[in-house]
C-alpha cells in the first residue's frame, strides 16, 4: 500500500479541496493506521477524495491504494472509513467527468476496484452486516464482478440480512 502511494505524482493532481492532492498520502496513511476513531481525528477523505458522490482528478489513483489497504490489516474503524470512502466514489463514479487523458475518471476509479473485486466480496461474506451491505453498495454502483455481480450481491444482501435478524434477536 505504501508502494501504491509513493508511485503517485500527488502534487500534480487536483484534490477536491482545491489545492493540489499533495497532502492525500498523509490523509490516507493517518486513517489506514489507526486503531481507533480517535487516533483518526482530524484526518479524513470527505473533501479531497470525495464529497458527496463528487469525485476529483486525485480520486482514481486514491481507490488504487484504498483497494491496496484493503488487502492488509486494518483497524475496523480504519477498514470502515476506507469501506464508506469507496461507497461514496462508487455512488459518484457514473459522472463520468473527463481526466487530464480524457478517460472517465469513473472509470479509472472502477478500474481499480475491479482489480480488489475478490477482497471485496471476502469483507462482505465475513464482515458485519454493515460491511456486507457496503460492499454490496460498492459492487452494484461499479457495476463489479462481470457475470458474477447479480450472484455476489445477492449473496451480500442475504448475510446482510440474516446478520440483522440474529442482531435482532438477541
Amino acid at each position: 500500500m505504501r508502494a501504491e502511494l509513493r508511485r503517485v505524482d500527488w502534487a500534480s493532481l487536483e484534490c477536491g479541496c482545491g489545492d493540489s492532492a499533495e497532502h492525500v498520502p498523509l490523509l490516507i496513511e493517518t486513517i489506514i493506521t489507526a486503531e481507533t476513531p480517535r487516533d483518526m481525528i482530524g484526518y479524513t477523505l470527505d473533501g479531497h477524495v470525495e464529497e458527496s458522490t463528487i469525485i476529483f482528478e486525485c480520486t482514481p489513483p486514491a481507490v488504487g491504494v484504498i483497494m491496496a489497504a484493503l488487502a492488509g490489516d486494518l483497524s475496523a474503524p480504519a477498514r470502515d472509513v476506507l469501506l464508506q470512502t469507496l461507497s461514496f466514489v462508487a455512488a459518484g463514479s457514473g459522472d463520468y467527468e473527463l481526466d487530464t487523458e480524457g478517460a472517465g475518471l469513473g472509470d479509472g476509479c472502477r478500474t481499480h476496484a475491479q482489480e480488489g473485486f475478490w477482497r471485496l466480496v471476502q469483507l462482505g461474506l465475513t464482515g458485519t452486516a454493515e460491511v456486507a451491505e457496503t460492499v454490496a453498495d460498492i459492487c452494484e454502483y461499479f457495476e463489479l464482478g462481470g457475470d458474477k455481480a447479480a450472484f455476489y450481491q445477492a449473496e451480500l444482501r442475504e448475510r446482510m440480512r440474516a446478520k440483522t435478524k440474529r442482531g435482532r434477536r438477541v
